[in-house]
């Protein structure tokens, strides 16, 4: 292996790579953000990221869980790094007011118009791990193994990285031996913040069905109203947290839908919710889960409903657990390139991805054993706007900031680029340049 001179280490040999492709990395970010994808759709998406990848000597393989891409570069013996980037969008009308803002729109599932937007920063997240790709091509004499990249689609669904293991991710391509991904967040740009251990919720979104047997408003006594039924379940799923949950755990159970009926004198035949689970425990939040069932069984029972309910999970994830020792290994590599003074401790938090199904393979049904993975967060907030919002901690000033999912999120600037980029090409030469 070339070892690197003193006059240009590695750190140095990183930035300068970032710096030379920096105009096409944002050109490629740009083009992402003004033309966002559903998940599952992201067709053009992942056919932009595969030319990329291709372009920088890649072993390239599309369609991968449906629109999923893999690229491969093997050079040499050594460990296998995998480096995570989501590509899917959201249906949000876009309000920052970029000359490249979204004006897209695209049919749901249920036929649905929805304008889109990437206000979660995924085209930030795949933009940075082409990037990355080209700094890790351009230095390959300065390390050894193969570095495996997953553009994933359908993450605000937790359905793209279990689409790509059943599609025999491990099996066709390689089995990593860690797993490297990242995320903005609304802390100041060109810093990045770690956390070991407990770091994501787990979250089940669950639709529930409650049958009654409608009628006419005036003669309740001849129906079975699943309105009243709804809202003792509603009113009864608040105790689940106040009595069923140690005080010490995190756990939220909200009802975000419910819908019944058309019209004030009429008695529905059928009452629709749709809640959302959130813990840091997945044995916990597999006990919360029963217990809502639970309850919502006996509710009907007491309300007379004529059959029991329907249960359908429409998308889950298990809890993110951040492996301590990689933590520390990526860090300590991160504290090297950025400075000790550009790091921050993460707070946890109750948001929910679906990436630790990647390393947590027996937990997903894919059999192998743990992977360990590190996934840490970049800011995305300038410094003059940092400066202005109040509070000492990162903690105190992201609540007075736009967050993810917001019409007026943007977390794409330019030195959130660049450290998104330098953040992915550092910690995968943490493992391959050892």
């Amino acid at each position: 292996m070339t070892m690197l001179s003193p006059a240009r280490d590695l750190k140095s040999a990183v930035r300068a790579q970032v710096e030379v492709g920096f105009e096409e990395f944002q050109a490629l970010y740009r083009l992402l953000h003004q033309y966002p994808e559903l998940p599952f759709q992201e067709h053009r998406t992942g056919e932009r990221l595969a030319e990329a990848l291709q372009g920088l000597g890649y072993e390239v393989t599309r369609g991968v869980g449906g629109t999923g891409v893999v690229a491969l570069l093997r050079n040499g013996e050594g460990p296998t790094v995998m480096l995570r980037g989501d590509m899917d969008a959201l249906p949000i009308r876009e309000e920052t007011g970029l000359e490249f803002a979204s004006r897209e729109t695209a049919t749901t599932e249920g036929g649905d118009a929805v304008p889109l937007m990437h206000a979660c920063g995924h085209d930030l997240h795949s933009s940075c791990l082409v990037g990355a790709a080209g700094v890790m091509a351009a230095l390959r004499e300065h390390w050894r193994g193969t570095l495996m990249l997953v553009c994933q689609p359908a993450e605000e669904i937790f359905g793209g990285a279990r689409a790509m293991l059943d599609d025999g991710l491990y099996e066709r391509f390689a089995r990593p031996d860690v797993i490297l991904g990242q995320h903005n967040m609304p802390a100041l740009a060109g810093t990045v913040g770690h956390i070991a251990g407990s770091a994501m919720a787990a979250c089940t979104n669950l639709a529930v069905t409650l049958h009654g047997a409608g009628g006419h408003g005036s003669m309740p006594a001849q129906t079975v109203d699943p309105v009243v039924i709804a809202a003792h379940v509603v009113t009864r799923l608040q105790t689940i947290v106040a009595r069923e949950v140690p005080p010490e755990e995190t756990v939220v159970v909200t009802v975000g839908k419910l819908h019944a009926g058309t019209q004030a004198n009429i008695i529905p035949h059928s009452a629709e919710l749709e809640l959302n689970i959130r813990s840091f425990d997945d044995a916990l939040h597999r006990q919360v889960v029963a217990s809502i069932e639970r309850i919502v069984r006996a509710e009907c029972e007491a309300g007379r409903s004529p059959k029991p309910p329907t249960f359908r999970v429409l998308n889950e994830t298990i809890a993110l657990h951040n492996d301590p020792t990689a933590v520390t290994h990526v860090r300590q590599a991160h504290a090297q390139h950025f400075g000790e003074g550009s790091l921050y401790a993460m707070p946890r938090l109750n948001g929910s991805e679906d990436f630790p199904l990647f390393g947590n393979a027996d937990a997903g049904g894919f059999g192998g054993g743990d992977i360990p993975y590190v996934y840490w967060f970049i800011g995305a907030t300038p410094l003059e706007r940092w400066d202005e919002v109040p509070g000492k901690s990162v903690s105190e000033k992201m609540r007075h900031l736009e967050m993810p999912h917001s019409p007026y999120y943007f977390p794409g600037n330019d030195v959130t680029l660049c450290t998104g980029i330098e953040a992915m090409a550092v910690g995968a030469l943490a493992y391959l340049a050892d």
